[in-house]
């Protein structure tokens, strides 16, 4: 358990995937942490070197209790193929075995927008996550606010609206809305940088601490830009010019209910869009760095350079839409069977 003032053993759900490796691999660099992956016990995913194992079932809660007895913090990070209840029976699992923090699986735009949530299906887990561990009465939640991840986000069509092969770009509007997001080590450092703070106030510093964000959002990102600051970065990274694209403006509220008509008729990827027009609405609610502020200072993080981050989703955009395709195809046949967004 933890040492004192500070965490020692840090168990995380999804160290596998896309988000969570690069987690995992950060608190693992730090070397203050026993670092646990909870996998299923048919998993085969790859693992950050260092992390220690332990094979549960979700559906198995004597299983998860006793893998998570012990563990000072539980970090969850879910696959959008995840069902329905997951979330419910780790949180619940969590609280049997006396875990104090969970980070729940509220990664991405900011859930605490009732209007943002209301249009966006499958938003509601968000809130529903941080009341799952309230509802314990045991453990406490830290939400983690990181905006869309951009180098995911940036190489799939239906999401930033950038379709490399074709060199076309979608514009809500005239492209200049912008929000806030975060690349992927930028998500690790900050969960990291989050999870090292002491538990209570050390050297009479009262906000460099868990207990400060107890049952809280911590807003974290890497850039605040707009679609034409993408496309910017773009054109320096590639080498191209504005003449060898072709840019479609749209109204994004246009774009979200025609991608919302079509998600009611089966197409798959207009999940996908339906999301990300919705943040790219001119009302703010995408940018959280302006409107709420972040905690990059006090978490110590690193400015980025947008351009290398844009170079890294240059490289992945081929594989990248196929992925995803795949992933939303998934998480959609299971609601086909019941299993709500």
């Amino acid at each position: 358990m933890s040492n004192n003032n500070h965490l020692k053993n840090i168990a995380i759900v999804g160290a596998g995937g896309n988000s969570g490796s690069f987690m995992a691999q950060s608190l693992i660099d730090t070397g203050r942490f026993t670092v646990t992956a909870i996998t299923r016990p048919e998993s085969t995913s790859k693992l950050p070197a260092g992390i220690k194992v332990a094979k549960a079932s979700t559906n198995d809660h004597d299983a998860l209790v006793s893998a998570l007895r012990g563990q000072d913090a539980l970090i969850i990070t879910l696959s959008v193929t995840a069902a329905a209840e997951t979330h419910g029976q780790l949180v619940r699992a969590a609280a049997d075995a006396g875990v104090p923090w969970v980070l729940p699986n509220d990664w991405g735009f900011d859930t605490t927008i009732d209007e943002v949530v209301n249009d966006i299906p499958g938003a509601s887990k968000g809130p529903k996550g941080r009341r799952d561990v309230l509802d314990t009465g045991v453990s406490s939640y830290i939400s983690v606010t990181t905006g869309f991840w951009y180098e995911w986000s940036l190489s799939i069509p239906s999401a930033y609206g950038f379709d490399f092969a074709s060199k076309t770009v979608d514009f809500c509007d005239d492209g200049e809305t912008k929000i806030s997001i975060s690349t992927w080590p930028q998500v690790g450092r900050a969960v990291a940088a989050l999870m090292s703070l002491p538990i209570k106030p050390e050297g009479g510093n009262t906000e460099r601490c868990l207990e400060n964000f107890r049952n809280k959002i911590v807003y974290v990102n890497s850039f605040t830009v707009s679609q034409k600051d993408m496309l910017d970065s773009v054109f320096r990274v590639t080498g191209d010019k504005v003449e060898d694209w072709t840019i479609v403006k749209k109204p994004a509220r246009e774009r979200h209910a025609a991608a919302a008509v079509a998600l009611q008729g089966g197409e798959r990827m207009a999940y996908v869009r339906v999301m990300y027009t919705r943040i790219f609405y001119d009302d703010g609610n995408g940018d959280f760095e302006t409107r709420k502020g972040t905690s990059n200072k006090l978490l110590e993080l690193p400015e980025e350079s947008l351009d290398e981050a844009t170079l890294r989703a240059v490289q992945r955009a081929e594989v990248s839409q196929a992925a995803f395709a795949r992933l939303v195809e998934e998480r959609l046949e299971q609601e086909k069977k019941g299993v709500a967004l």
